[in-house]
């Protein structure tokens, strides 16, 4: 059985603890045996097995470095594609992902954990086009599992003009007269979309929506505050039932708002914060230095995803943030013009 294959089954066996450090280091040793690139980048860099002794010393590489360097650790069985950026389709990021499974078992596992803490099996509505429409897409491919495996039935409102909306309103209206639980999910920009067409209904109690993502892409940004808001007014949805979501394609892992599941296990005063699965360790870190900045200060997201086993499982972004509350984060905002020292030191050790 391959390491991905057992990472596979060790998450999905997995409750809240999971021997992390461990699983940290067969990793890494598996991604410098199986991804020449990487291995590269970490001899530059003066780092080998022998030299890392612990999991925060894997070196991550900078998400930039999707959009320059075939990642994989083997021949991928899909390849996901950010969104496009100022420099074209050629500059998207491209995440190669060996081994599907670990990706669903990720996926699944944490969505079941944040969002349906109650063991809900719900129509699904996705604000998103189906596969066969965006077969590059992480996102809707892992809705698309979640459709498959974790609701009662899936449909797909996603269209070229972002939400095919009388059809969605029509269908909410349906749901809404048959007094159904639903859960919603896709892009927060699709949320905005929907708020902005004045149309308001009553949804079944314990209904549910997921977001992902912040205001990119909306008419109007609506504040987290005013996105929850707006969630009551025009769906009925209380606010602890809207859970946002923090994910990239660079990672198989995301993270969730942890206000439904604290609410069922009864920590229902506990403050908004992304929490991760423990397969996901996140440290915030000194733009320039790439050193940990102190407790509860602003800096560079890094994030060590044992999902990626199959492409780098450390990556550094150009996201600002900090640590909340002991196990979650806060986003704030992305850094704004030339990316950071110490992303750009990172990027040029991966050159060969």
């Amino acid at each position: 059985m391959s390491l991905e294959s057992q990472l596979a089954t060790a998450i999905r066996a997995a409750g809240d603890s999971f021997p992390f450090e461990a699983w940290a280091l067969h990793v890494f040793a598996h991604q410098l045996a199986h991804n020449p690139p990487y291995r590269g980048f970490c001899e530059r860099r003066g780092v080998t097995l022998d030299t890392v002794e612990r999991w925060d010393q894997v070196p991550p590489v900078p998400t930039a470095a999707f959009r320059h360097a075939d990642l994989s650790c083997g021949p991928p069985e899909a390849v996901f594609q950010t969104s496009g950026t100022t420099g074209g389709a050629e500059q998207r990021g491209r995440h190669g992902v060996p081994c599907l499974d670990l990706y669903r078992a990720s996926a699944l596992v944490t969505f079941e954990r944040f969002l349906l803490p109650d063991a809900a099996r719900l129509p699904a509505i996705f604000l998103l086009p189906p596969p066969s429409e965006r077969p590059d897409s992480s996102l809707v491919r892992m809705c698309a599992w979640v459709g498959e495996e974790l609701s009662s039935e899936a449909e797909w409102f996603g269209s070229p003009a972002g939400v095919d909306m009388p059809r969605l309103l029509a269908r909410l209206r349906e749901h809404e007269t048959a007094g159904d639980a639903v859960l919603i999910a896709g892009p927060t920009a699709g949320f905005s979309q929907l708020f902005e067409s004045g149309a308001a209904f009553r949804l079944g109690p314990s209904s549910r929506l997921m977001d992902t993502g912040g205001p990119k892409g909306t008419a109007r940004p609506l504040s987290r505050a005013g996105f929850v808001r707006a969630c009551w007014t025009h769906l009925g949805i209380a606010g602890y039932f809207c859970i946002n979501e923090y994910g990239m394609t660079e990672l198989c892992s995301q993270r969730y708002e942890s206000v439904l599941r604290d609410r069922f296990a009864g920590r229902s005063l506990e403050a908004r914060r992304l929490v991760a699965p423990p397969w996901l360790r996140t440290r915030v870190l000194d733009p320039d230095t790439l050193e940990p900045v102190d407790a509860g200060a602003v800096g560079l997201l890094c994030h060590h995803d044992l999902a990626n086993a199959g492409s780098v499982s450390a990556v550094l972004t150009e996201d600002l943030g900090r640590a909340v509350g002991g196990d979650g984060i806060e986003v704030i905002g992305r850094v704004r013009g030339a990316p950071p020292r110490g992303c750009g030191l990172l990027l040029a050790d991966l050159a060969p």
